[in-house]
C-alpha cells in the first residue's frame, strides 16, 4: 500500500516538476537580481503583494506532526513559517504549490544561510481522513528536507482552516460506490507568518519563487 501511494505522489511530482520547469524560466538562479530588472516602461516587474494590514489571520492550533508529535503554533514560535494548506492525494497544483517552498528554501540556504535557518516550512492536510501521519510523512519526503507535515482530527482540522481562512470541502466522485475516491476543493495560498505568529504575506499560485524569495528577505530584513 505505501509503495503504491509513493508511485502515485512520485508519478505527480514528476509531471508537476515538468509543468513547473516550462512555466518557471531561468528559476531561482536570477532570484536576487529581481528587484534590479525592470520593464522598458521604467516599472518594476515585480508581483504586486496582496494586502494583508488589518487581517485577521492565524492564531492558536493543535495538530501532530508527520513523525507523531503532538505540536501547537508555540512549537514553531521565533520562527518564519511558509505554511501551505492542502491534501497529499492532490493532482497537480499541491505538489507544484511545495515544489515552489523547496525551490524557494533551497535558494535561501545557497544565498542566505543564516536567514533560511530561522524559516519553518508547513504543509497542513485539509483531507485528514485520508492524511494519517504516516501518509504524511511519506508524502513530505518528496520535498524540502525542512517541511513537516501536519494533520490532525476533522474537528482541529476545521478550526485552524477557519482561524487562517482556508476554503475547504469535499467533493464526492458519483461513479465510485465507496466514497473512498474523492476529491477536496481548497483555498490554495502559501502564508509567510512571523516569529511572532503574526501574517507578513499572503502568496498566491501565480506568485512565483523569484517574487516569494525576495519578498521573505524585504521582511526579515525590515524587521532585522
Amino acid at each position: 500500500m505505501k509503495s503504491e501511494i509513493k508511485k502515485r505522489l512520485l508519478r505527480t511530482l514528476i509531471l508537476s516538476l515538468i509543468a513547473l520547469a516550462i512555466g518557471a524560466g531561468v528559476g531561482l538562479y536570477q532570484a536576487k537580481f529581481q528587484n534590479a530588472r525592470v520593464s522598458k516602461q521604467g516599472e518594476n516587474t515585480s508581483q504586486k503583494p496582496l494586502p494583508v494590514a488589518g487581517l485577521d489571520i492565524g492564531g492558536p492550533f493543535t495538530l501532530t506532526d508527520h513523525a507523531g508529535q503532538k505540536v501547537t503554533e508555540k512549537t514553531y514560535e521565533g520562527d518564519y513559517k511558509l505554511i501551505y494548506f492542502g491534501f497529499t492525494y492532490c493532482p497537480a497544483i499541491c505538489p507544484t504549490e511545495l515544489q515552489k517552498v523547496s525551490r524557494v528554501m533551497n535558494a535561501l540556504e545557497k544565498d542566505n544561510p543564516e536567514i533560511a535557518q530561522n524559516i519553518q516550512p508547513l504543509f497542513i492536510t485539509v483531507d485528514p481522513e485520508r492524511d494519517t501521519v504516516n501518509v504524511m510523512k511519506d508524502y513530505v519526503s518528496l520535498f524540502h528536507p525542512k517541511l513537516i507535515g501536519l494533520t490532525g482530527t476533522q474537528p482541529q482540522i476545521d478550526f485552524i482552516t477557519k482561524s487562517y481562512r482556508i476554503f475547504a470541502r469535499k467533493v464526492e466522485d458519483p461513479d465510485d460506490p465507496t466514497g473512498e475516491d474523492y476529491t477536496m476543493d481548497h483555498s490554495s495560498y502559501i502564508y509567510l507568518m512571523g516569529p511572532e505568529n503574526r501574517l507578513q504575506s499572503i502568496y498566491r499560485m501565480e506568485d512565483t519563487p523569484d517574487h516569494i524569495y525576495d519578498d521573505i528577505l524585504k521582511h526579515i530584513n525590515a524587521d532585522g
